[in-house]
C-alpha cells in the first residue's frame, strides 16, 4: 500500500507590532512589500494585542480594509489583559507591560502556526522586545523592524553604555554633554523625553530594548542615502537590512533555503 504524501508546509512570516496606528501600518507595509516580491511563496501573519487606550476607529477600519484587500495577510487578535492601574507611569510604559503579558499568547500562536506552516522569519518592533526570546527558543530567525533614522538606531545601540556612565536623571544634567560614536555630541537634557528621567518605568523599558538590539539576528530598517552599516558597542557588525532594497529580498531567499 502506497503511503500518502504529507502536504508541503507553507512558508509564513510572522510580524509583531505594537498596537498603535503608526506601528501597525509600518508592519503592514513591510508585509505588503514582501508579498509584492514573494507572494507566491509567503503568507503574512500579524500579531495584534488589544490595548484599549491606543485603539482607535481608524486603526480598526484600517485592519478590516487590509484583511479584505490582502487575503495573504491575516491578523491574530488577542483579548485585553489586566495590568496594574494604580502605578503612576506613562502610557508607553503600560504598553510595554501589556505586550509582555501577552508573551504566553505569542508563544502559543508561534507553536500552533509551526504545526502546519514553516515560520521563516519573526519580525518584532521595539515595544515587542519581550518576544525576542521566543523566536530564539523556537529557533526562528528573529529580526527587529526599526523605522526611525540610522542616527537614532546608532544612539540606541550605544545607550546601555551611556546608562552605565551616569547615575543621575539626564533632565538634571543641564551642563553635561553625551558622546555617541560617529554622532555629534548631544546635551543630556536634549535626550528623547522617555530617557530624561529614571523615575518613569519607560526609561528602563527602553534600556531593555536597547540592550537586546544586538541579540537579534538582524535589524530591518528603511534605507537612507548616507549610511552603510552600524556597529554595536561590542564592535560586532549587525545585519542592518534596507527594508525596501534588494538586501531584504536576499535575506528572504536565504531563510527559504
Amino acid at each position: 500500500m502506497q503511503n500518502k504524501q504529507q502536504p508541503k508546509m507553507r512558508d509564513t512570516i510572522v510580524l509583531c507590532p505594537a498596537p498603535t496606528m503608526g506601528h501597525v501600518v509600518s508592519m503592514v507595509e513591510l508585509g505588503k512589500l514582501i508579498l509584492h516580491r514573494y507572494g507566491h511563496r509567503f503568507s503574512i501573519t500579524i500579531f495584534l494585542i488589544t490595548a484599549e487606550f491606543f485603539e482607535t476607529p481608524c486603526l480598526v477600519s484600517y485592519i478590516n480594509a487590509i484583511s479584505q484587500t490582502y487575503p495573504s495577510i491575516s491578523f491574530r487578535h488577542y483579548p485585553p489583559v489586566s495590568y496594574d492601574t494604580t502605578l503612576n507611569r506613562s502610557k508607553p510604559a503600560v504598553l510595554f507591560e501589556c505586550i509582555l503579558l501577552n508573551k504566553p499568547n505569542f508563544l502559543d500562536s508561534l507553536q500552533e502556526i509551526s504545526k502546519k506552516d514553516k515560520i521563516s522569519v519573526f519580525v518584532i518592533d521595539l515595544f515587542c522586545t519581550s518576544a525576542l526570546s521566543l523566536g530564539k527558543d523556537l529557533k526562528i530567525a528573529t529580526y527587529y523592524f526599526f523605522t526611525s533614522g540610522a542616527s537614532c538606531l546608532s544612539a540606541f545601540l550605544y545607550f546601555p553604555k551611556i546608562h552605565e556612565q551616569y547615575d543621575e536623571n539626564f533632565k538634571d544634567l543641564a551642563n553635561t554633554v553625551l558622546y555617541f560614536p560617529n554622532l555629534p555630541p548631544l546635551k543630556a537634557i536634549h535626550m528623547p523625553e522617555p530617557m530624561l528621567s529614571r523615575d518613569d518605568p519607560f526609561y528602563y523599558d527602553l534600556l531593555y530594548f536597547c540592550s537586546n538590539l544586538p541579540k537579534a539576528d538582524g535589524i530591518i530598517k528603511k534605507p537612507e542615502p548616507s549610511y552603510k552599516s552600524l556597529h554595536s558597542k561590542s564592535n560586532t557588525l549587525l545585519s542592518v537590512l534596507a527594508a525596501s532594497s534588494e538586501e531584504l529580498m536576499r535575506m528572504l531567499q536565504k531563510v527559504m533555503l
